[in-house]
């Protein structure tokens, strides 16, 4: 007889956790709170142990500044850094170059763009050279051209591009740019490059050459701080105009009624946020000026009310929007878009014209009414004797107010009299016959 021998039961084969993606994102310019943000991005996907850090990028560049402390900590990391370049109709442009050149693996999404790095100044994008004179353009120039090639040597990618992209502004759609070895990849979607990651080499800040495990990752999102999302928030040219222009009005009309409080607090409160606001970003210091001395004219229309000032301070708030923005800045990399949008300027720019031109046109209403306040504007108002009223004297509610009195009859209490004239606190009245 055979015995029967239980088989012990088949131990659960443990399961395989999927690999972890440290995931953050830089949409808008590219300034001190966004490059703080990506910075502590590389140091937070390093203690979470992440197999790399997802960037998706979408920027018209910014502060070089900002784009440096960027750079270091992407080149200096012990994370692998992938940058995507995305959505469709995104693009990584001028500062957004040196960003995407740091990267260990760079991917772009299908209809988007990558380069135009060279330096631009004034409201019409002029070069350098024709501003700010030849030696000066020279030296941006070449300073920005070492600092594009040498990223892109450190990471293997086309050296002699990244400098055409600074020296004459060459700008490459997706395509195009994984041909000239600018990225690795043209992906869709973030998955999408995930999986295209899966398995490349790359070399980190140690000399350590590391596999990538992204395929199906799970994504952690890395949120900013609160003070970082305040400063990449403020870090915009038509909100920088909108709380000049507020702080200037709100003043300037506190300083023209006194004691009002709201407008000067508002005008207050404006303006340390626009303060803080233009920190971050390159302004003209002229433009602010056209911007007070716009609001102030606006301010003086309402006493003048001669049509001029209004249209002159409207005009004025208009300029000093458009030329807002210091694309001289040697600190800077933009792109030509990065100013005040003109689906701010118009609308502000018209409706303040409105509201001086509805100003001109009462105070032309208010000429042809009789006066109303003062002792002219007593004379012909009607009220009741409180006491009777005599060439002696007496007293009659009119207006509101109690006044003295005097009629060339009598007249009794409780009588109905119209004014006809005041001298001083006396007011001559006569009884309306019913």
């Amino acid at each position: 007889m055979t015995a029967l021998v239980a088989t012990p039961p088949r131990a659960a084969e443990p399961s395989v956790a999927p690999p972890v993606v440290a995931r953050c994102e830089l949409e808008g310019v590219v300034d001190s709170g966004s490059g703080a943000y990506l910075a502590d991005c590389v140091r937070r996907a390093e203690d979470l142990g992440a197999s790399a850090l997802l960037v998706r990028l979408d920027t018209p560049g910014g502060s070089l500044d900002a784009t440096r402390v960027i750079v270091r900590a992407f080149l200096g990391a012990s994370v692998p850094v992938l940058v995507w370049v995305g959505p469709s109709g995104a693009r990584a442009g001028s500062a957004g170059v040196f960003i995407t050149l740091a990267s260990n693996l760079a991917a772009m999404a299908p209809g988007t763009h990558i380069g135009a790095a060279h330096p631009v100044a004034g409201a019409g994008g002029e070069d350098v050279e024709d501003v700010g004179g030849r030696q000066q353009a020279r030296k941006v120039e070449n300073d920005t051209v070492a600092f594009a090639e040498s990223i892109a040597r450190q990471r293997g990618r086309n050296a002699t591009w990244a400098a055409s992209a600074v020296r004459d502004s060459v700008s490459v759609p997706a395509d195009t740019a994984r041909e000239l070895r600018v990225v690795e990849q043209v992906a869709s979607s973030e998955a999408t490059f995930l999986d295209q990651a899966q398995g490349r080499e790359v070399r980190l800040a140690n000399g350590d050459t590391v596999r990538l495990t992204t395929a199906g990752a799970r994504q952690v999102e890395l949120t900013p701080s609160l003070s970082q999302r305040v400063v990449h928030a403020f870090a915009h040219p038509s909100l920088v105009y909108l709380l000049f222009l507020v702080a200037a009005l709100g003043l300037l009309v506190e300083l023209a009624h006194p004691g009002g409080i709201a407008p000067g607090l508002m005008g207050a409160v404006a303006l340390v946020l626009a303060l803080v606001a233009s920190s971050a970003l390159p302004v003209h210091a002229g433009a602010l000026l056209l911007l007070l001395l716009g609001a102030g004219l606006i301010v003086a229309e309402l006493f003048v009310t001669s049509g001029l000032l209004g249209v002159a301070g409207v005009v004025l708030l208009g300029l000093g929007g458009v030329f807002l923005v210091d694309r001289f800045d040697p600190g800077w990399f933009v792109d030509r878009s990065f100013r005040v949008s003109w689906a701010w300027l118009v609308p502000t720019t018209v409706l303040l014209g409105g509201a001086a031109a509805y100003v001109v046109w009462r105070s032309a209403q208010t000429r042809g009414m009789p006066q109303r306040g003062g002792d002219a504007g007593l004379v012909g108002e009607e009220g009741t004797t409180v006491v009777p009223v005599s060439p002696a004297g007496g007293e009659v509610f009119v207006h509101g107010e109690h006044w003295r009195a005097t009629s060339p009859a009598p007249i009794r209490r409780g009588a109905q009299v119209v004014v006809r004239r005041v001298e001083g606190l006396t007011l001559f009245v006569d009884e309306v016959k019913t």
